[in-house]
């Protein structure tokens, strides 16, 4: 019998949380619930342990943080993660572990569909369009909803993570992961339920988004270095030859170089920019050895699914 997890990462949630752990023991009687506390200054442990869930108090403040603990403590064959604000249905978990099984994937994402207009705040469902589109650019993604927080893994997927997103950032980490080891993963439409009115968004639009950009870019240039370096060197070099282009008119025309330091500059910029190109080729070799090691560590695990 396979060991099923729910995780269900938690803060200042007390007005869902018991429903939330509810409705996963109707839907998944065998599972073990978990709720991890982080730092909630109302009762959403007390309610989640009465509701049936074993809590685990998480200290480092962070959804990024309670995943990298959530992955480490926590033994299982399958883990469903969701969030404790109601907006998932727990109906739709069995369906994601179904799939995990029959398409032996590793990663079951649920892409969102709303039930109305309300569900998704307006600048939440821009930013995750953009971000969407962002990852097919980037990573040549064909994820649909990369920030969706209902989730199921394999123990393979969640014991080879290595999470470094220490808030909500985690969702974008998890898919480029998927990404870059070429890792199996399917999506499950699920109806996104609107948030009662007794929870609040803990998403800040901007503050969050500009976090989640700086991540993506981070993670491009870690695991697309060649790209990320050659892009750099691109725009410096067209830098560089726009500057010295009147310059090097002139001089073709009089034999003078009338503005000295903008030669100077124009110079000084084409040498980053060769710079950053090598750059970009020595560090795309040490990109590609750690994604053979981590792919290696990857496929001696067990997907026991």
């Amino acid at each position: 019998m396979r060991n099923i997890a729910v995780l269900i990462p938690c803060y200042n949630e007390a007005g869902t949380v018991g429903e939330v752990v509810a409705s996963f023991r109707k839907h998944l009687p065998e599972a073990t619930v978990y709720v991890y506390d982080n730092c909630s200054e109302d009762e959403t442990a007390e309610i989640a342990r009465n509701a049936g869930a074993v809590v685990v108090p998480s200290k480092i403040r962070g959804k990024g943080n309670v995943v990298r603990k959530m992955f480490a403590d926590i033994d299982a064959d399958v883990y469903v993660m969701a969030d404790g604000d109601s907006t998932y249905r727990a109906e739709d978990a069995r369906k994601m572990i179904n799939a995990l099984t029959e398409e032996k994937a590793d990663m079951v994402v649920a892409v969102r569909k709303e039930k109305s207009e309300a569900a998704y705040r307006v600048g939440h469902k821009f930013g995750n369009r953009l971000f969407n589109f962002i990852m097919k650019m980037l990573f040549h993604s064909t994820f649909r909803d990369i920030f969706s927080g209902y989730r199921v893994f394999s123990r393979r997927f969640v014991k080879t993570f290595p999470v470094t997103a220490d808030g909500f950032d985690i969702e974008a980490e998890l898919s480029i992961h998927a990404l870059t080891l070429n890792i199996p993963f399917a999506e499950i439409e699920s109806v996104y339920l609107e948030r009662p009115a007794c929870s609040y968004s803990k998403l800040s639009t901007f503050k969050d988004g500009f976090k989640i950009l700086a991540k993506i870019l981070k993670l491009l240039k870690e695991t697309r270095p060649l790209f990320f370096f050659g892009a750099v060197s691109l725009l410096l070099f067209a830098l560089s030859s726009a500057t010295a282009y009147p310059i090097i008119v002139k001089f073709v025309e009089t034999g003078l170089v009338p503005r000295l330091p903008t030669a100077i500059l124009s110079t000084g910029i084409m040498i980053v920019s060769f710079l950053s190109l090598m750059c970009g080729i020595i560090s795309d070799s040490v990109a590609k050895s750690r994604t053979e090691i981590k792919k290696l560590h990857y496929l001696l695990f067990n997907r026991a699914v």
